[in-house]
């Protein structure tokens, strides 16, 4: 069987060690980290990840708001409410939940986010960073899956990866991360999207699998090798008459087949999204305690 590749615990010591550096942070030069949170409209999905984000900071003693708006809100707002949060100086991170209505340009907001807050990492300056190896923000996902890799040692160096997805939030920054030319990295990179023929061509020759494409039990085990490792970025709900809620929550991965050829899987839930959050607290730290030069 699969060694399972718990998340939940990684994320809690990487939160345990956020807690120390920031009380530490906040005696010693009285600075007490800030996330500023804003959420247009009434998408329950989005409102329970901004509360979710928001218990966070206080589980961890970070200064933190959410700042909720209609959805029928214009354009203006928001960008003013990011103008004012930019030029305050107790917030060290802002983070606008996606998606946005449709009256609301997503990528001129994610501008209007000054880089050396942009704890999500989606802004271009620090998009354009992470493509060419410099500094800055990571986005939380592929930062989370990174950390996953190291805890467990789980060496790319050589290996083939594949990467189902192409989204900027996880597939592109992810499969660049894999092939940056470092010590916890140096894989060969395959980016698979929805215009492959057969995907399943490329991810009989991986040694390692991201799968983030939205699609519940899309990777069965006839599409892997043995011994592959598996890293499920999925969250799908589907229907189940024989739980209470009448649904459950399951990756891109058929986990009860592909569990069986692996080496090591990530379960949904408890694996990659746990690392989310625990990495967004993770950048709002190293925004406040001054780590980038923007």
């Amino acid at each position: 069987m699969a060694i399972i590749i718990d998340g939940k615990l990684v994320a809690e010591k990487i939160r345990n060690d956020i807690k120390v550096k920031t009380e530490i942070l906040s005696r010693e030069r009285g600075i007490k980290p800030g996330l500023a949170l804003l959420l247009v409209g009434n998408n329950p999905a989005s409102e329970i990840y901004v509360n979710m984000k928001f218990k966070a900071c206080q589980q961890l003693g970070f200064h933190s708001l959410i700042k909720r708006l209609p959805d029928d809100v214009n354009e203006h707002e928001a960008l003013g409410i990011i103008a004012q949060w930019n030029n305050d100086s107790s917030i060290h991170g802002i983070l606008v939940q996606l998606p946005l209505p449709k009256q609301i340009n997503e990528n001129r907001v994610i501008n209007a986010i000054s880089p050396s807050k942009d704890v999500d990492g989606f802004h271009p300056v620090n998009a354009g960073n992470l493509m060419l190896g410099l500094p800055g923000f990571v986005p939380c996902t592929p930062a989370g899956i990174m950390e996953l890799f190291n805890h467990y040692n789980i060496s790319l160096k050589g290996k083939h990866a594949v990467v189902i997805g192409r989204s900027n939030i996880v597939g592109k920054p992810i499969a660049n991360l894999m092939l940056q030319k470092n010590q916890n990295a140096n894989a060969i990179v395959t980016l698979c999207h929805s215009q492959a023929e057969d995907i399943s061509y490329y991810t009989k020759q991986a040694d390692i699998i991201v799968a983030a494409i939205g699609v519940a039990n899309f990777v069965k085990a006839d599409m892997v090798k043995d011994g592959v490792v598996i890293i499920d970025v999925g969250i799908n709900r589907i229907d189940d008459a024989g739980t209470e809620k009448g649904y459950k929550i399951v990756g891109d991965v058929d986990y009860q087949e592909v569990s069986h050829k692996a080496a090591a899987i990530t379960p949904v839930p408890g694996g990659v999204g746990p690392m989310t959050i625990a990495m967004l607290m993770s950048n709002t730290y190293d925004s406040a305690s001054g780590k980038y030069a923007f």
